[in-house]
């Protein structure tokens, strides 16, 4: 990649540390989409030996692309994501890839396709991490800043994700776990 695409592709990237999702990390603020993109990354670090057959350095690409389109969009919670919003936010995010090197194009583009048909181990264990991650860090946030809903989307958010395998269904049953001590803390 020549020297000034890099710069004005991180320029682009760049505007994820700035733009905040809807959950809030731990401190209290809201979280941004980087914090949350790398967060998916470190998560899927730490699985390498729990998916042996999986190519997890794929899977990191995965993670560490799977937002880049809200660099135009903004943010905009699953549960408040229409139709509309997801085809804007797929075709600035097609353009701009496609104004992409063509060596980073087409493997972004192909990145994309995976992702989207949720075939591979490789692309169906980066969405359970990215459905998982989220409601992690509903459970390290504040109570006070859930809306009604969360809490039995928190119960329930990446249920049908983390079906094909084991380890991630038991990693879901102790989220949900530590999603109900939260929840029952809070009534107390």
């Amino acid at each position: 990649m020549e020297v000034r695409e890099l710069l004005n592709a991180l320029a682009v990237a760049e505007r994820l540390k700035d733009t905040t999702r809807h959950c809030y990390t731990a401190g209290g603020r809201h979280e941004s989409v980087a914090e949350h993109s790398w967060m998916l990354t470190v998560m899927a670090f730490f699985l390498k030996e729990e998916f042996p057959e999986a190519d997890m350095d794929k899977v990191i690409r995965m993670c560490i692309i799977h937002d880049l389109g809200e660099c135009f969009t903004g943010d905009i919670p699953t549960f408040a994501k229409g139709e509309t919003e997801e085809a804007t936010e797929e075709r600035l995010l097609n353009e701009w890839v496609e104004s992409l090197p063509g060596s980073v194009s087409a493997e972004m583009k192909g990145l994309y396709r995976e992702m989207a048909a949720l075939e591979t181990t490789e692309a169906k264990l980066y969405k359970a991490l990215d459905n998982l991650e989220a409601v992690i860090q509903h459970n390290h946030s504040d109570l006070s800043t859930w809306i009604p809903k969360e809490y039995s989307l928190n119960l329930t958010y990446g249920n049908d994700k983390v079906a094909f395998s084991p380890y991630l269904t038991e990693l879901r049953k102790a989220i949900r776990e530590d999603t109900e001590e939260k929840i029952k803390a809070g009534r107390q």
